[in-house]
């Protein structure tokens, strides 16, 4: 039964303005591994989620010799492994290394970097020379080893998708140059020109590591007011002169399907859960069509191509399509993400995944996350619909940026939840 809170005005979101953070930065990597309730689990950097494919076969050859045999996308293009064994470490490192996935031990976990999927594809500038030149820097700089696991980099190729994730340090493509933005400041800073942009970035990402000590930040959203502010004017005075550009409230994931005149496809991921066979298959469409794949912080895979024509990509497409993965906006998959939840995770109140396939029904205009605690791991940025499983059933609430609507609570109610998440994404986005 739908029980709907008191009417109030909508309340901040928790994440939003996070608090200063007690203890160390306990964010997974491929060198220390995180335990949970299915074993061992790594997170593999891989900046811009671009994977060649015999990278993707190195993955798969770790995922089925060392943990679970799945391959499991993350909201920052990364991928992890789970079910590991304990003793695995060693041997995995040497893996990702041989394949060229390790390439910095001491920075394997500030490698955040996600980029614009589409970039170079449809028309809007690519994005190559940045995230090389991004990350040869990053791994190059002693500095930026002491980033946090959480820290994020973005580059856009102007088109404001992943401008909209809110990271850290922000690289936007424009026509007359490149634009610098920090943290969710509506002001950004025009560079001197398009090459500037991986060394500024990496300067801001260092310029936050030199005011955030005491400060318990982890990302510059953690800052104090002042500090954020002083930041933002330090790396702006050395950067260029300012220009407001807001910064998109909803990322816009690419569209399953066809893109650019046949040169790419995008599928989505199902709960962003990829099985061996699925990433053979997708591995093996990549190695026909140019041998690249780029994996999406909206947990979907793009390959670039190129493809014959429509009839050669409608054919990859429909085999993709067999195997499970999204593959056309229509799918009832389309906007569903979910945490790892219980038997995963201790923390979590009930099996999230599972409650999410079995309320799937048409396509939402919003998209939903399902959450198995108030950690909402993973949890996408912009306006959405939560769903919080709790020790009392679930809380449905809206989100917009950083507003929370007043929840309502559904009890033990599979045929009532699912109908309370179907109402709540047929609501027209916000403006």
């Amino acid at each position: 039964m739908l029980a709907a809170m008191p009417d109030s005005a909508p309340s901040p979101v928790s994440a939003g303005s996070a608090p200063p953070r007690a203890g160390g930065d306990a964010c997974p990597g491929t060198l220390r591994l995180h335990r949970a309730d299915d074993g061992a689990l790594a997170r593999v950097r891989i900046p811009g989620g671009v994977l060649t494919a015999a990278q993707a076969d190195a993955l798969l050859a770790a995922a089925d010799r060392l943990g679970d045999g799945e391959l499991h996308l993350t909201s920052r293009g990364n991928v992890q492994l789970r079910g590991l064994g304990a003793e695995c470490g060693g041997e995995l490192a040497e893996l990702l290394t041989a394949a060229g996935l390790l390439p910095s031990a001491a920075h394997e976990r500030a490698r955040n970097v996600v980029a614009s999927p589409l970039a170079g594809l449809d028309g809007p500038p690519p994005l190559r020379a940045w995230l090389t030149g991004l990350d040869r820097l990053l791994c190059g700089s002693p500095a930026a080893a002491a980033l946090s696991g959480r820290f994020l980099f973005a580059l856009d190729d102007g088109r404001g998708d992943v401008d909209a994730l809110g990271a850290d340090v922000t690289l936007i493509a424009a026509d007359d140059g490149c634009l610098l933005r920090i943290g969710a400041e509506d002001e950004v800073f025009r560079l001197p020109s398009a090459d500037e942009g991986p060394r500024t970035a990496l300067r801001a990402a260092e310029a936050f590591l030199r005011a955030a000590p005491g400060s318990g930040a982890w990302r510059v959203r953690d800052l104090p007011d002042g500090v954020r502010a002083a930041l933002v004017r330090t790396v702006g005075a050395t950067a260029g002169p300012a220009v407001r550009r807001p910064r998109p409230r909803t990322a816009t994931p690419p569209a399953p399907g066809r893109h650019g005149s046949s040169n790419a496809i995008s599928v989505g991921v199902p709960l962003g859960r990829l099985t061996p066979a699925q990433w053979r298959l997708l591995t093996g469409t990549a190695r026909r069509h140019g041998g690249e794949l780029r994996l999406t912080p909206w947990r979907g895979v793009v390959v670039p191509g190129p493809f014959g024509g429509p009839d050669d990509a409608a054919e990859a497409l429909g085999a993709l399509a067999a195997a499970g993965l999204i593959t056309a906006p229509d799918s009832p998959w389309t906007g569903v993400g979910a945490c790892i939840g219980h038997p995963g995770c201790a923390k979590s109140s009930s099996d999230v995944r599972a409650e999410a396939g079995a309320a799937v029904g048409p396509v939402g205009r919003l998209p939903v996350y399902w959450s198995g605690c108030e950690r909402r791991c993973g949890h996408p940025q912009g306006e959405w619909i939560d769903v919080v499983a709790t020790p009392d059933g679930h809380r449905v609430s809206h989100v917009r940026g950083e507003r929370r609507d007043p929840p309502e609570t559904v009890r033990d109610d599979p045929a009532a939840l699912a109908a309370a998440v179907a109402a709540a994404r047929s609501r027209s986005p916000s403006r």
